[in-house]
């Protein structure tokens, strides 16, 4: 009976010791580059050659003191928090709306106008590098933030579309009824009912755009020219070209840049895993 009991018991005690040692692989695998790049900011260049992974033999504060005090890290990222913010308020006022449309309004063609729209989750900007190069430039939006901005809105729409529609089909419909019966009109329900109740995804959906907003090269590469209106993706290829040998300085201006993402995360992480549920599990 003993032994029975005892094979009987071994999957339920391993099996949390396995789930958390993968956790502990994936965590380590995320942190530790993060961990080394900002400790590599803090190293000397000779310290960094001879000892890239452990802690610095003597912290150099300086390294990233001259980046906080130069105006060009700063205007980076103004320019980069200009595109960003400007890109998640549009992306998640239109695929909000959208969303909301596609829940509670029928008409004509919604399914396949639905299907269109998702469509755009298979088509990677850069595949249409050329032909929305042509078009910005006809548009007169070369080397503008909205030259930037509007790309970015329209091929963040499908994923935000379809996490917003997840999230609207959970609520309950008596609240939509209820509201129809009291006058409220489409609008009104959205606004005052709908939105306040979206606080997870509305974080969720934004903290992802402004993400990939933060860390987009390719579309600004294309589009800007002048380097006053460069965001920090293109900033730090123009300070690598400047100094190209103190890698030590490029890891601090590389964790200065990526620190504010990093905190947006976090002070929506809460959020982001309710929006991200939202839709999973079936009322």
């Amino acid at each position: 009976m003993t032994s029975t009991a005892a094979r009987y018991d071994t999957p339920v005690t391993i099996a949390p010791v396995l789930r958390y040692a993968i956790l502990f692989v994936v965590a380590g695998g995320v942190l530790i580059p993060l961990l080394t790049t900002a400790l590599g900011g803090f190293k000397s260049l000779g310290d960094l050659r001879v000892n890239p992974f452990g802690l610095p033999s003597q912290w150099e504060w300086m390294n990233y003191w001259e980046i906080l005090a130069s105006g060009r890290y700063w205007q980076l990222m103004a320019n980069s928090l200009i595109i960003a913010i400007l890109t998640v308020i549009l992306t998640v006022a239109t695929s909000a709306m959208a969303a909301f449309v596609f829940v509670h309004v029928r008409f004509f063609g919604a399914t396949f106008l639905l299907n269109y729209l998702l469509l755009g989750l298979m088509f990677p900007a850069a595949t249409a590098i050329l032909p929305l190069f042509i078009k910005i430039r006809d548009l007169g939006l070369l080397d503008t933030y909205w030259g930037v901005v509007l790309p970015q809105v329209a091929f963040g729409l499908a994923m935000s579309i379809l996490l917003f529609r997840n999230s609207f089909r959970q609520m309950p419909k008596d609240l939509f009824e209820a509201a129809v019966i009291d006058g409220c009109g489409y609008f009104r329900f959205f606004w005052h009912v709908i939105l306040p109740l979206s606080r997870p995804i509305l974080a969720t959906v934004s903290v992802i755009v402004f993400v990939h907003s933060w860390n987009n090269y390719l579309l600004p590469l294309v589009v800007l020219n002048r380097d006053t209106l460069y965001p920090w993706p293109l900033g730090i290829m123009v300070y690598q070209g400047e100094f190209s040998t103190d890698w030590n300085l490029i890891l601090a201006f590389i964790t200065l840049t990526i620190l504010p993402a990093i905190i947006m995360f976090f002070a929506a992480q809460k959020h982001i895993v309710a929006g991200l549920m939202a839709g999973s599990v079936k009322g």
